[in-house]
């Protein structure tokens, strides 16, 4: 099962990173052929997405479905390929380092499930860290922006 996690310390306190990543769509644009997505309801959304996976290029449409809200610990979801046959599964986690610092895990494990799964998935051990440690890295970016405009 391809699958990697991300971790970094930001000078953000734990509320400010819990009230950034608590809300997808925060961090959605910020993921690499990010192209739409849609509130369902409160624990679903659509999600679409431009992107290539070695010489496949596609449009991929996914279900995101939050399966568990921990303040201000931990977010996690579901992914399901709507118009593509995988399932993931992710989370980001905040930690308090200090009461100013906070270390953050991003996480994401995807399966292809189709007939391809013997090209997709070998494909996607290499691809899923370097989505991982741009989403998290981007959020902190982004967070400590934030953060810097308030102090």
């Amino acid at each position: 099962m391809p699958e990697s996690f991300h971790q970094l310390q930001l000078d953000v306190p734990i509320e400010r990173v819990w009230n950034f990543v608590c809300n997808p769509s925060n961090w959605a644009p910020l993921i690499k052929g990010y192209s739409t997505h849609e509130w369902i309801n409160d624990r679903q959304s659509f999600w679409k997405f431009k992107g290539e996976l070695g010489k496949f290029k596609k449009t991929v449409h996914v279900r995101l479905d939050i399966t568990e809200w921990l303040e201000p610990k931990k977010i996690s979801f579901m992914l399901t390929g709507m118009n593509e046959n995988f399932k993931g599964h992710g989370y980001f986690s905040a930690q308090s380092v200090l009461p100013s610092q906070t270390k953050i895990t991003g996480y994401l494990t995807i399966t292809s499930k189709g007939m391809m799964r013997p090209v997709i998935n070998p494909l996607l051990k290499t691809v899923l860290p370097k989505t991982t440690k741009h989403l998290t890295e981007a959020i902190a970016q982004k967070m400590t922006a934030l953060q810097t405009a308030i102090t």
